[in-house]
């Protein structure tokens, strides 16, 4: 008995060190930036719709959250390859059996736990300040596209290895599925539904409906993105040269 306590506290101590780690590789220097962007773009979006005397409703919120949640994910799934390169730790990481399960993916569930405890923050202070809202049905909701941008630009940074060429990627490719969005307003293909903004002249069961397959797709892509960008990073050579 003494020896399985032993165990788990040992495992516990060694989970504990990786984590701190891992969230001093994954958030350090530019991610506070990005942090602050994040939450004055927040309030600037809220004092602007205050001041137009525009609508406040749960529609509003979720738009008003999805793109400081982008911000916040921006740093840690594009930079993050170029940051272990920086620090030469890349030799010592590849030298770890199963590397892909054991480091990165640790990670990206790391990283998608704090932008999700942000997001539920921000949240909260949006139903205790501006309106009453489902709390957790909205921080839920809006994980969908932010871990898909994530997950994707986790992808595209185990291809293209470099930071700033994966940000000019994500941008460019974020900026065409703004342009889409109009055009794919009812539609499950698009990234940014908002499953609170129920058309005025469509059913509700039909919305509900297309809501639905669309966080499916949504799923769908995150675990598919997840997975190619674990797999790329089996390739050793790729990275160390």
């Amino acid at each position: 008995m003494q020896n399985v306590l032993l165990n788990i506290k040992n495992f516990w101590q060694i989970l504990v060190k990786m984590i701190r780690y891992n969230l001093k590789i994954i958030f350090m220097n530019r991610f506070i930036w990005f942090f602050i962007a994040a939450i004055l773009f927040y309030v600037l979006i809220i004092f602007l719709n205050i001041y137009n005397k525009e609508t406040l409703n749960e529609a509003f919120i979720y738009g008003a959250l999805i793109f400081p949640g982008f911000l916040l994910l921006f740093y840690p799934t594009v930079f993050g390859i170029q940051t272990d390169q920086d620090a030469r730790i890349l030799e010592i990481l590849f030298g770890i059996p199963d590397y892909r399960y054991k480091i990165w993916l640790v990670r990206i569930i790391l990283i998608f736990i704090i932008v999700f405890l942000i997001i539920l923050v921000l949240t909260i202070l949006s139903s205790i300040g501006l309106i009453s809202l489902n709390i957790f049905e909205m921080s839920f909701q809006l994980m969908f596209p932010l871990f898909f941008i994530g997950s994707f630009a986790f992808m595209i940074s185990t291809w293209v290895k470099s930071g700033y060429g994966t940000a000019v990627i994500i941008i460019v490719v974020g900026l065409f599925l703004l342009i889409l969005a109009d055009s794919l307003y009812r539609s499950m293909w698009n990234v940014f539904l908002n499953p609170f903004s129920v058309p005025s002249n469509l059913n509700e069961m039909v919305w509900y409906n297309i809501a639905i397959k669309n966080r499916i797709f949504l799923g769908t892509g995150i675990i598919l993105f997840l997975l190619t960008g674990l797999l790329n990073l089996q390739n050793r050579e790729k990275f160390i040269n």
